[in-house]
């Protein structure tokens, strides 16, 4: 393991758990470029190909993104064969290749850190009190049917630190390997929630709502469920559902679910990513302090102006091992600080040698 990279993960968990110094993001972000440039071969040739060095690059901006489509093919890591301890793979059809994000215990503490310290920042501030021991029902697999996946690593490690025992992973495997849920299950632990007048935290992707609520609409359910409730949808759709407008599909868990929508919160993750970012329903996106986003133009390969569409460009310290400058394609308008998230752009992702100046 690199001692400068494990020294420089051991710094910033600590920051995250206490307070981090938002104003020395800049510093910490070149710091984390130079160690990146040295130790991650794949990344460095990707830098080397654009002409930009420790030596060239003089402020957080000009970090080199790697594309996301890069850790389809790429080993965008700084870690060797034998440290890689897990992988999060993306999600999509089985036809895909999915993208890889290799880890080390030292990598997940950092991610970890990370999801405790922002999931709870962004619940909504009148629910807060209900957080401690939170009943918790995951619409998706447990972490043992699906070790790759960084969505339902993110939930364990909420479940791990806030929920009850008693919270539960209803998402299932079927045949061919695609996410469904026991909705048996679903419905008892939403009349248990009901009956027992004890709030309920719902998280699960777009597809397992619209499953969810499909479900409910054809037995003809509405629940109510507790004051201080809270959904967490995820965003995605994949081909795995019929797709709905985010306000439609808020308004159907508002009416099927009883949760009103200052109660719904919505995040945006990916697999190449360590840290995530919230909105609660209809709001702008917002990254923790130790995450700077752009929206880029794809014209011309820089920051667009407030109210302008471009694609999201993420710079998470968090990704310690990996690469901290990411090059997403998903569409957003910049608001501010902030952004308004539209949905993937419609290309043909970059190969081979396109991967060195996307």
């Amino acid at each position: 393991m690199n001692t400068q990279l494990s020294r420089f993960a051991a710094h910033l968990r600590e920051s995250i758990h206490s307070d981090f110094p938002a104003d020395r993001f800049g510093s910490l972000a070149l710091e984390l470029f130079t160690l990146q440039f040295l130790h991650n071969p794949a990344y460095q040739t990707i830098c080397e190909a654009r002409r930009l060095t420790p030596e060239t690059v003089g402020h957080w901006t000009q970090i080199p993104a790697a594309p996301t489509a890069a850790f389809k093919e790429l080993e965008l890591t700084s870690l060797a064969p034998h440290e890689r301890t897990a992988v999060f793979h993306s999600s999509g059809t089985t036809a895909q290749i999915p993208s890889r994000h290799f880890h080390c215990a030292e990598s997940l503490a950092v991610y970890e850190a990370s999801v405790i310290s922002w999931f709870l920042e962004n619940v909504p501030t009148d629910l807060r009190f209900a957080i401690c021991d939170i009943r918790l029902i995951c619409l998706t697999p447990p972490p043992t049917l699906v070790p790759h996946s960084s969505l339902v690593h993110m939930f364990e490690t909420i479940r791990r630190e806030y929920a009850l025992s008693s919270s539960m992973f209803i998402g299932r495997l079927d045949e061919i390997g695609s996410w469904t849920l026991d909705y048996v299950a679903a419905y008892h632990r939403l009349k248990e929630a009901i009956d027992s007048e004890r709030p309920v935290t719902i998280l699960g992707t777009a597809f397992s709502f619209v499953h969810l609520l499909d479900y409910l609409a054809s037995k003809d359910l509405i629940f109510h469920l507790p004051k201080g409730s809270l959904v967490m949808e995820t965003g995605g759709y994949k081909n795995r559902s019929r797709t709905m407008p985010k306000d439609e599909l808020h308004s159907l868990i508002t009416e099927r679910l009883g949760v009103a929508r200052e109660s719904i919160l919505c995040e945006y993750g990916m697999s190449e990513l360590s840290s995530q970012a919230y909105a609660v329903a209809g709001g702008q996106f917002q990254f923790p302090p130790w995450v700077r986003a752009q929206i880029i133009s794809p014209e011309i390969g820089r920051e667009v102006g407030d109210g302008e569409t471009g694609l999201i460009r993420v710079f998470d310290l968090a990704n310690v091992f990996s690469v901290a400058a990411i090059q997403t394609e998903d569409l957003a308008v910049r608001r501010g600080n902030g952004f308004e998230l539209i949905g993937r752009a419609e290309q043909v992702e970059p190969r081979g040698c396109s991967l060195m100046t996307a």
